[in-house]
């Protein structure tokens, strides 16, 4: 018990210096952006179109996941490495405090799709539950492989490539990217949970220090002495 009220001190008083810590700037940019997608079907026509709607709604979601991958970037890494609390504690205390504001943007932007042209709230929370997490386990990876204090930004445009690409390249009998209509909507949805599933094991994989990191640069060997005898 007292072990447990403890652990729950020190994370009470890691919240301040996290909140402080956190990429606000960039998170509200994929925020902002993913809402001004959002609303464009309802101040832009009186006849929105369903297509162009749940285009808009993925673009949102995506807006906000390039967000996501700035989570874990730390411009004074190279000090809070020694810090008695393990990194993963303090990834996973900043995505806690993500995840409320994740939830209340996210029904913010689905509210801002008129009902009448607003794809199934399920199937396309999944979708964006999925991009988030894949998003987060990107930059779980990039902080894990390499020393970079901040990769949020190239694994921002990494993102946005392979989400480019996906949309562009992957069968459309896969059913990613299908509409409501169509007969592969239901089976995409199940390829989705794969993909979240996915994402959260390598997220979770990730989010470890390292036991030992491997070295670049081989040892170099001391020369030897050329006194006889050496």
């Amino acid at each position: 018990m007292a072990g447990t009220t403890g652990q729950l001190a020190l994370l009470a008083q890691l919240v301040r210096p996290v909140v402080r810590g956190l990429p606000w700037r960039a998170l509200g940019a994929g925020a902002v952006a993913g809402l001004v997608l959002a609303a464009l079907p309802r101040v832009t026509s009186s006849d929105p179109n369903p297509w162009v709607a749940l285009l808009l709604l993925r673009g949102a979601a995506l807006a906000f996941a390039l967000g996501l991958t700035f989570l874990l970037d730390d411009p004074a890494r190279q000090v809070t490495v020694a810090v008695p609390t393990r990194r993963m504690v303090r990834g996973a205390l900043r995505t806690a405090l993500a995840v409320p504001l994740a939830v209340l943007w996210w029904t913010a932007a689905v509210l801002l799709i008129p009902a009448k042209v607003r794809p199934p709230v399920g199937d396309i929370t999944l979708e964006a539950a999925a991009a988030a997490v894949v998003a987060l386990a990107a930059s779980a990876a990039a902080v894990r492989l390499t020393d970079e204090p901040e990769p949020g930004q190239r694994v921002a445009v990494a993102l946005l490539a392979a989400s480019m690409g996906a949309a562009l390249f992957l069968p459309s009998g896969w059913g990613l990217f299908a509409t409501p209509d169509m007969k592969n909507w239901a089976p995409g949805h199940d390829r989705w949970v794969v993909v979240l599933a996915v994402a959260a094991l390598t997220w979770a994989a990730c989010g470890p220090e390292p036991v030992r990191r491997r070295r670049l640069i081989p040892t170099r060997r001391t020369p030897r002495s050329g006194l006889p005898g050496a």
